[in-house]
């Protein structure tokens, strides 16, 4: 095998032992994001029960013959299983010399229960001071919120997500996708990587901590600047940008397209693809704050223009312009365009007969790319072999 090839199967974190004793969405991303770079990562569940996703369906595909959910599935590819009861002793050893042979450890549960199982940072670090622990909570450890479960629709809730979110005189609502788990994943997976560096730099571990609602509050980003440098408290505006316009969807002749313009050449291009030469010079659209100012009658005049094409074909003359703009696609439709596009979206593990499909990692590395290794296991599909190999260490 030539130096290359097992750069590529070794993976990136290949070096790295992560035991994953989380469930759900947040913490088994940030392991998987990790597994597909080569990671070993091994996720610790429930005899008999697992992961609470493995339950949360429909739809369902079947994992050693027992109908598992995809929810599950999506979360918890290039992972080994093993299931363990904190509340046995014996199982607890097993538990306790898993985190002592682990890089990383990291949880969801709430607050103190690690500690209670003397599976905390504190409880191991005489044992391994070079040990790396991840907590991920709703809404921290320290202060009054670290009592409070935190699920991502309660905290899209609390952290104004879904007051920002939904039509200007509509309710408020929630997005479409659990983005604060993702958050808070993506969120803990760059901590731990920065924890390891620093490992290799000092020699010693520390404890990392993520919550839900200071990751939702970052990932207002723009919109939470607005507030904590003015003081102003942002409001929904639907579909249009706070600051930006045109940068919407607009309706065309048979259907709505996004039109994304965020700079002055940008809508300079627009108008002239539109055939709109008055625009520019038009007080109320001279610039984007004034743009931004008459949204309302900066759409009625694109939409009577767009009115006389169809979607794909204003979509292929902005494009050829060099103007941000496409369809609003159905989830099956984004697919097609990504594969169209050249994307590769969808990644297969197995034979034909036997295909596992999942959604590709959006990373692309040119000596050590992310790969699927191993399809989502059974619970306690890999236990025996994870018992044998903690009793020889």
């Amino acid at each position: 095998m030539s130096e290359a090839v097992e750069r590529v199967e070794r993976g990136a974190l290949g070096h790295l032992r992560i035991a994953d004793f989380s469930r759900i969405l947040a913490g088994p991303l940030a392991t998987m994001v990790m597994g597909d770079l080569g990671a070993d990562v091994v996720k610790v569940e429930q005899p008999g029960v697992g992961d609470d996703t493995r339950t949360w369906g429909p739809p369902w595909w079947k994992v050693d013959g027992e109908p598992t959910s995809t929810y599950y599935l999506g979360l918890n590819r290039n992972k080994r299983s093993i299931a363990l009861d904190l509340g046995d002793p014996a199982d607890l050893d097993v538990a306790r010399r898993l985190c002592l042979d682990a890089d990383v450890v990291v949880d969801n549960f709430r607050v103190g229960t690690m500690a209670r199982f003397g599976l905390d940072r504190d409880s191991l670090v005489e044992d391994r001071p070079d040990l790396i622990t991840c907590s991920i909570t709703g809404f921290g450890s320290t202060g009054d919120g670290a009592g409070l479960a935190g699920y991502d629709v309660l905290v899209q809730a609390m952290s104004g997500l879904m007051a920002v979110t939904g039509e200007v005189d509509g309710e408020p609502m929630k997005v479409g996708a659990a983005v604060v788990d993702k958050f808070a994943g993506l969120y803990a997976a760059v901590a731990i990587l920065a924890a390891v560096e620093e490992r290799r730099q000092t020699g010693l571990g520390q404890h990392v901590e993520v919550s839900l609602m200071g990751a939702a509050l970052a990932g207002l980003l723009n919109v939470g600047s607005a507030h904590v440098t003015t003081g102003v408290d942002p409001g929904r505006h639907g579909n249009r940008h706070p600051s930006i316009v045109p940068y919407q969807p607009y309706r065309a002749s048979d259907g709505q397209m996004v039109i994304a313009v965020a700079s002055p050449v940008l809508w300079q291009r627009l108008c002239e693809v539109l055939g709109r030469p008055d625009l520019p010079g038009d007080v109320r659209f001279v610039d984007n704050a004034s743009r931004s100012e008459n949204a309302d009658a900066l759409e009625t005049e694109l939409e009577s223009t767009l009115a006389g094409g169809t979607v794909s074909e204003w979509i292929d003359r902005m494009r050829e312009a060099g103007i941000p703009a496409g369809p609003i696609n159905s989830v099956a439709a984004a697919f097609q365009v990504a594969a169209d596009l050249g994307l590769d979206p969808v990644q297969e593990l197995g034979d034909r007969a036997d295909v596992f499909r999942s959604v590709r990692s959006p990373i692309r590395m040119s000596a050590t790319p992310p790969m699927v290794r191993r399809r989502p296991p059974a619970n306690n599909e890999h236990g025996d072999e994870l018992r044998r190999e903690i009793s020889d260490n």
